[in-house]
């Protein structure tokens, strides 16, 4: 067991640093997207509103999506000539997730809502007011909670006057990782159902108990968008308020428990 550890903190240790060098991460990048692509032309597509999405793909627009669901949009933004930018993390794995979306033609924004938030917001509202382009967040990541809007979309509305459109996708074969985002990747010869919703504009002279109505209206709408859709395609919907830390932190209070029951029999 000791030498197991050993082995896999050795293995961590050469791994991280490779992983995290842009000409690695751009040959990750690629052979992530071509599994997509496959998964995406060889899937049954039925896509609702579609109006929507050709009718702000060249504007200034928020379209939104949870973290969970980001997999299968990616083609239909490039085949469909969007023009956007992606908000994303500056941790190496949001960094080569950049990379991945570069190759559907999604530029970064790198920022969160821990580091860089300020610089983010700045940049984003820069991007909407030159007109031409839209913006892609995904409103509860990089760590969650999960299922829960923050307020950077919100407030990339309230400045630049762009409408909020919510997104969201399930498929009936699908493998759903064990993280906390619950990440649904599409199997291929799946049945793609994609959901937009219609525009959300929010004010600019809107009070803080506007903005959290707005919050609160939106996040109802992209949850139950979701779980239809998932009841559709016979999928189970992941759960509201988990963060990556508390996912982690379980997952070692159950690893936790095996070891003391593994002993107890011992």
């Amino acid at each position: 067991m000791i030498q197991n550890k050993t082995f896999r903190k050795a293995w961590k240790k050469f791994w991280e640093p490779v992983l995290g060098m842009g000409i690695i991460q751009w040959i990750v990048a690629v052979f992530m997207a071509i599994p997509i692509w496959f998964v995406y032309f060889t899937s049954v597509k039925k896509i609702t509103n579609i109006e929507v999405f050709q009718k702000y793909r060249r504007k200034p627009a928020i379209f939104i999506m949870w973290h969970g669901r980001t997999m299968m949009l990616s083609p239909m933004i490039c085949l469909g000539g969007m023009r956007a930018y992606v908000v994303a993390s500056r941790h190496k794995d949001g960094r080569m997730m950049a990379k991945l979306q570069r190759l559907f033609g999604l530029r970064a924004i790198y920022g969160s809502s821990h580091k860089g938030g300020v610089s983010v917001l700045r940049k984003g509202v820069k991007v909407l007011a030159r007109g031409d382009h839209a913006l892609c967040i995904s409103p509860d990541g990089p760590g969650g909670p999960s299922l829960r809007i923050k307020d950077g979309a919100l407030y990339f509305a309230q400045m630049s006057g762009a409408p909020i459109i919510p997104v969201s996708y399930s498929v009936s074969r699908a493998w759903i990782q064990e993280r906390w985002d619950r990440y649904l990747v599409a199997l291929p010869f799946t049945k793609l159902n994609i959901n937009i919703g219609n525009p959300v504009f929010v004010p600019r002279k809107a009070s803080a108990e506007d903005i959290e109505k707005y919050r609160a209206d939106l996040e109802k709408f992209m949850v139950a968008q979701m779980r239809e859709l998932d009841a559709e395609c016979g999928i189970e919907s992941p759960e509201q308020d988990l963060t990556a830390s508390e996912f982690k932190r379980q997952k070692r209070e159950v690893a936790a428990a095996k070891k003391a029951a593994k002993r107890k029999k011992k």
